[in-house]
């Protein structure tokens, strides 16, 4: 079935579909993983896009249950150069094809993935229409000039759980740690369980009031999508939960936590979609590699630097990675320090949460 991908500037690219027979509209990004496809497809952070991978085969290892990273993908639509529609893994039990038609999720391959991400990079991040069902070039671009973007708009309230529930229970557990789910990643939640904590995941328009009433050690502010300035309900709460217990932001989180302490968030060109991101760690010199998936940053310079440290920077673009409060027991992050899909280097920020929470304790 032919499949038409049309960009908000009048840039068309024509393949074929290997995804459900519909019309999704987005937010055009690329991500330069080589691997990892299953992650990024049901990583929440990226609803309201349509992600084209760069490597040129996708779906050769196809799919399983076990690697997911929430409970059903949530991206719009989905771009490869080259499908592979026999899948070799021992571990798989459907291809990518089909679990894409399950899930509702438009795909297309036979394109040029490589002068799409050229334009990407050249004019920006832009909004976008993937369509098997309507083959008129000038139909489709006046549709997907009228549909909505990323900015202004809330999408957490679109991948957030539902209520309140128990994520583990650990035997010889040290910390009780709350989840403001904005989009979490399992993979986070995983890591805080290897570290006897016990998880209550809670959903993002949770006031403080209902989580202090938990009693937490620590919250954990999750990645998620969209544009942070549009969450005053989520700034409102964090900034409620500041100095009275220990918190730790990953990517959203990072940015929701970087407005509750008073600054500014930007959009980025682009942004940083991908598993290869070099970031210095300026506390201690050292650079690791990074998993990414963000559109929007925190400008590091509206924030009080008597209160605030930058603690990491990005080696491509230089914009901030990371920041601490001097006073206060919250640092955060604006990559993924639980991988999936990407390098495990950055793992150890969950042991500096680990270590925050027990000297609070204490």
């Amino acid at each position: 079935m032919q499949a038409h991908l049309v960009l908000e500037d009048g840039v068309v690219f024509q393949g074929t579909s290997f995804g459900a027979s519909t019309e999704a509209y987005g937010e055009i990004v690329f991500n330069t993983s080589m691997a990892g496809y299953q992650e990024i497809i049901t990583d929440p952070s990226y609803k309201g896009q349509i992600v084209a991978m760069t490597y040129p085969l996708i779906g050769n290892y196809g799919i399983n249950s076990e690697d997911a990273e929430s409970r059903k993908p949530f991206l719009e639509g989905f771009v490869v150069k080259e499908y592979s529609k026999l899948a070799s893994n021992w571990r798989h039990d459907r291809e990518l094809g089909e679990y894409l038609k399950e899930n509702n999720i438009p795909a297309i391959e036979g394109i040029d993935t490589r002068r799409l991400t050229l334009h990407i990079r050249e004019k920006g991040a832009m909004k976008a229409v993937l369509s098997t069902q309507d083959s008129s070039v000038q139909s489709l671009l006046n549709k997907v000039r009228k549909s909505r973007g990323l900015i202004g708009l809330d999408l957490v309230r679109e991948v957030t759980v539902e209520k309140q529930y128990v994520y583990a229970k650990v035997k010889g557990n040290r910390f009780k740690v709350i989840i403001l789910d904005c989009g979490v990643k399992l993979n986070s939640l995983r890591e805080l369980a290897r570290k006897k904590c016990d998880i209550i995941v809670v959903p993002a328009y949770a006031t403080a009031e209902e989580i202090l009433k938990l009693n937490p050690d620590g919250v954990l502010l999750s990645n998620g999508p969209g544009d942070p300035s549009a969450l005053d309900y989520l700034v409102k709460t964090v900034a409620s939960l500041i100095g009275k217990v220990p918190i730790f932001g990953i990517c959203l989180g990072h940015q929701i936590a970087g407005l509750a302490l008073g600054g500014k968030t930007y959009k980025l060109k682009f942004g940083h979609h991908g598993a290869n991101h070099p970031v210095k760690d300026l506390r201690t010199q050292k650079v690791v590699i990074t998993s990414q998936n963000h559109g929007f940053c925190v400008d590091i310079a509206s924030l009080n630097k008597k209160d605030i440290e930058l603690t990491h920077v990005n080696l491509n673009d230089g914009t901030a990675e990371g920041l601490r409060h001097k006073k206060f027991p919250l640092f955060s992050v604006q990559f993924h320090p639980e991988a999936s899909p990407g390098p495990h280097d950055a793992v150890y920020l969950f042991d500096e949460f680990i270590e925050m929470m027990r000297r609070s304790k204490k």
